[in-house]
């Protein structure tokens, strides 16, 4: 086989020719199928030559579809040779010319691919990461969490307020219907309802009815309205914490025992999140120094199909449908289309930024690089995965996950990092 390139615009055309003895064998495997799969008067299945094949079916029919088979066949190779992963399947032009008895075979196809871009800097990142060894405010925030399990509530004799728990009827005006309900209770300011939303019911007292209107900030959204009627305000209010409620509520001897326990916990969960923290940062950083004004549609189409695929799957692995998790998380299915597009938005453009950094560090992929991806996998047979892979044209997937994995390593490692204690933060502000 033989392959040659161009690529303008994110378009990849490529001219493949496959030499004549491979044309061969697939006309040749060509007519035996079709002496399988349909009976010719006067020979056993499988048995009926050429020339009576023809006859009945037509040479150009037989031919045509060794011509199909051959060009669907060969696009793994075509993949792996080009080392490329289209946004979506190939466009094949010339395809109306049919192969032809010891002859080559040349044809046309054209790949959509993602586009290349630049960054604004290819410098280190600069990233706020919190401190390494835990806190006190971690611990407060930790221990106010534990305690809220032994929260009572009481009515509030006052307006809204942010942290209120309030009781409300919500009818749907305009679009959102997944936030209708009668006797619903909403957090203020717990940042699971719009701002509007919180913004809008802060103030109001019991009885009191009002209009809320709000745009969804994704792309395309229409604005919201609902209409709100307070029923309840109710106030958390914690207990005291004390050595004596240490003791009964959480079987420490006080609260110094209480703090150290804590302590131990979170440092072991720290340990254990900060390296993804720190990376899903670096990656979020470098992704707002890509000169891409908008993902192209085809290329964020293709995310959004494997993100959401990958939803679903993890949904049935838990037993659940779709329709069932909406409605648990009550979300309209608008709103969790909108949600998932705007994940592979941000999926998108951070990979087209590995990729530029990729291409600006000229990181390579060897076949120990690849050998040790398949290792890293887990699966019973190395060999034939790869095997796999290959014969379905999906070699060039794994030397973009690897490449990017390079790239996120060296981001990373250089990456400038300055400690920020968030709690201490928050307090100060």
């Amino acid at each position: 086989m033989n392959i040659t390139s161009d690529v303008k615009d994110a378009k990849l055309t490529a001219t493949v020719t496959i030499p004549a003895a491979d044309v061969d064998a697939a006309i040749k495997k060509a007519y035996k199928d079709a002496a399988k799969r349909y009976r010719f008067p006067g020979f056993r299945a499988g048995r009926a030559p050429r020339p009576v094949i023809d006859n009945m079916l037509g040479a150009g029919a037989v031919l045509a579809q060794a011509t199909n088979n051959l060009i669907g066949e060969n696009e793994p190779c075509v993949l792996n040779e080009l080392d490329i992963v289209p946004v979506k399947d190939g466009n094949y032009e010339n395809v109306d010319n049919i192969v032809k008895d010891h002859e080559d075979y040349t044809y046309t196809i054209e790949f959509q691919l993602r586009p290349s871009c630049e960054l604004s800097s290819y410098d280190p990142v600069e990233i706020e990461m919190p401190p390494a060894e835990v806190t006190e405010g971690e611990i407060d925030a930790q221990i106010e969490m534990l305690m809220g399990y032994h929260a009572t509530f009481k009515d509030a004799e006052h307006a809204v307020e942010d942290g209120n728990y309030v009781t409300v009827d919500i009818e749907n005006v305009k679009n959102a219907e997944a936030l209708a309900g009668e006797g619903r209770m909403v957090v203020i300011g717990s940042g699971n309802l719009p701002a509007a939303f919180d913004e809008g019911v802060t103030g109001m007292n019991i009885d009191e009815t009002k209009e809320i209107s709000w745009t969804p900030e994704v792309e395309g959204a229409e604005e919201a309205t609902v209409k709100v009627t307070v029923k309840g305000i109710k106030e958390r209010e914690l207990p005291e914490l004390t050595d004596e409620f240490a003791k009964t509520s959480f079987g420490f001897d006080d609260i110094a025992a209480m703090r150290d326990a804590v302590k131990i916990e979170l440092d072991a969960d720290k340990s254990s999140k900060l390296p993804g923290i720190k990376e899903n940062r670096a990656v979020a950083k470098l992704a707002e120094r890509l000169e891409l004004e908008k993902v192209d549609e085809d290329y964020e189409q293709s995310i959004f199909s494997e993100l959401g695929q990958n939803f679903l799957q993890s949904l049935a692995g838990r037993g659940m449908t779709l329709d069932s998790w909406l409605k648990m998380s009550n979300m309209s299915t608008d709103a969790f289309l909108a949600d998932l597009h705007h994940q592979a938005d941000d999926v998108a453009r951070e990979s087209l930024a590995l990729d530029a950094l990729a291409r600006k560090l000229e990181i390579e992929v060897t076949d120990e690089d690849i050998d040790a991806e398949f290792e890293r996998a887990g699966v019973q047979d190395p060999e034939a995965s790869k095997a796999a892979f290959l014969a379905e044209g999906r070699m060039p997937a794994i030397r973009d996950t690897i490449r990017r994995s390079k790239a996120v390593d060296w981001l990373v490692d250089n990456a400038v990092v300055t400690e920020v204690d968030e709690y201490a933060k928050a307090d100060a502000e």
